[in-house]
């Protein structure tokens, strides 16, 4: 197999995966701010992160993944006081509906998913240590971090800190990407606005300081990798590394994995243009979990995702064509035997898609490797010289591409269903439709023609289309 390499933001450059503790890889996951629903931005990079844990595993890695959720910020406190509720009764609603989506999208829990406002007093611990070492300075009750005072600020996303104004500040959470100052670590409350009442003062967490504390509680000083959106690099990132290895002494992150933008239609996505989805938006227009995750993933996560219309239909055609192969695997009948040059074959298709996977989780390579294999192997199925022997071991490699992919599956409509969406009369799942072809043919064979051709009608409406092939099997796709 060859060596995973990963693209490291903080070199501009690949390099090999190497664990700080061998045969474990930990990883520290920025989750959603649960101010509202997700977007689906959000989910390219949480697919992305998925396919990675996946694919670590595949190799045989232990992984330990931490993924934070941000239940405390100026959103959340403004939009939890208008509602005239608590911000743990705010924020539940968009937690349990984030959990909802990444069930819908196949996407893995991390292994610790922990909350902000559980952490607080780990983010006191850590501002503690920080004042110790004269890192601070206290202003108006808020407490800052003196980039200053680490020469490295700015090593992560290449800023250039000469020109910054020494002790210039921000205290909001919402920030402006070419800002660089000295940011917030303890935040003085405001008059009718949530607060900790804590041995560093009244106030709550800026948010940055959050991050660094929840990533060393359950990783350790320094991470295997730290994932996020593009947008996340700077300031959070790097104002992450200059907190963390100012307190310990240590590096921070070894390898630091950034997934680029995802653009609608050729635009920023943005709720003033009217291009701006959820999940549940697209789900409402009619899209399935499946078609979304396939073309969520099928972009490399370091090349931008124009997310359209069109390249939806051609996700939902990919994803069926991979289900109809493998349900074609499973039962058409071929004849005895096994072909050493199939089975030679589906060795490739897996080395290509391994060393795709292995080339800085090169999604498309994948696929590429993927689609290949099904197309030279239903040409040799239609030739006849696709034997019987070689279909478990085909169904074999589907099934251990899946295990990364995720996409074989036919629960959409139950997916859907779960959340609210889909049709009243449930679509039909693949063994359904196998089943009434089997019997289809059954009927051909005893020449009940009218039987026959009602089947067909009947998978029609169910938006089932029929294809006889050579070798007397059927292959079908939804309309």
């Amino acid at each position: 197999m060859n060596e995973i390499h990963l693209h490291n933001t903080l070199t501009n450059r690949l390099e090999p995966l190497s664990p700080l503790h061998p045969g474990e890889v930990r990883i520290y996951t920025c989750g959603p701010t649960v101010y509202a629903f997700a977007h689906i931005g959000n989910f390219r990079t949480f697919v992305f992160q998925d396919i990675l844990r996946r694919f670590l595993r595949y190799r045989g890695y232990r992984v330990l993944q931490v993924m934070n959720v941000t239940d405390v910020d100026d959103r959340i406190i403004q939009n939890a006081a208008a509602a005239g509720i608590g911000i743990r009764d705010y924020t539940e609603k968009y937690i349990q509906a984030f959990l909802e989506d990444t069930d819908a999208l196949h996407i893995e829990l991390p292994e610790e998913l922990v909350r902000a406002t559980d952490h607080i007093e780990d983010m006191v611990t850590l501002i503690e240590r920080l004042q110790k070492k004269s890192l601070t300075y206290t202003s108006d009750g808020s407490i800052y971090f003196r980039i200053s005072q680490f020469p490295a600020y700015g090593k992560l996303s290449k800023i250039d800190v000469a020109g910054m104004q020494a002790g210039a500040r921000v205290d909001v959470d919402q920030y402006e990407k070419d800002d660089a100052r000295d940011f917030a670590l303890w935040k003085a409350p405001k008059p009718g606005e949530h607060f900790w009442d804590t041995r560093i003062g009244p106030g709550r967490p800026g948010w940055h300081i959050e991050c660094s504390a929840m990533a060393m509680k359950y990783l350790g000083d320094t991470l295997d990798i730290h994932t996020g959106g593009v947008d996340l690099a700077f300031p959070h990132h790097e104002n992450e590394i200059a907190q963390s290895e100012a307190a310990t002494g240590h590096p921070f992150v070894r390898l630091w994995l950034h997934a680029e933008h995802l653009i609608l239609e050729g635009q920023k996505m943005s709720k003033s243009l009217g291009n701006f989805y959820t999940l549940r938006d697209l789900f409402a227009k009619g899209h399935k979990p499946s078609t979304i995750r396939y073309l969520l993933l099928s972009v490399p996560y370091r090349r931008q995702l124009n997310f359209t219309e069109d390249g939806l239909t051609q996700a939902r055609n990919s994803v069926e064509r991979l289900r109809n192969f493998t349900a074609r695997l499973k039962s058409a009948q071929f004849a005895e035997g096994s072909n050493p040059e199939i089975q030679a074959r589906i060795e490739k298709a897996e080395a290509d898609f391994d060393a795709g996977l292995a080339d800085d989780i090169n999604t498309a390579i994948a696929l590429a490797a993927i689609f290949d294999l099904v197309r030279d192997v239903n040409t040799a199925m239609d030739r006849g010289t696709f034997r019987q022997q070689d279909a478990p071991r085909a169904v074999a490699a589907m099934e251990k591409f899946d295990g990364i992919l995720a996409l074989l599956a036919d629960d959409d409509e139950e997916k859907l269903r779960k959340l609210g969406f889909g049709t009243s009369k449930p679509g039909l799942s693949v063994s359904q439709i196998e089943t009434m072809i089997e019997e289809r043919q059954a009927a051909k064979k005893r020449r009940d023609f009218k039987r026959s051709d009602e089947i067909r009608q009947q998978l029609a409406d169910s938006g089932i289309l029929l294809e006889d092939t050579k070798d007397g099997a059927i292959r079908w796709k939804r309309k």
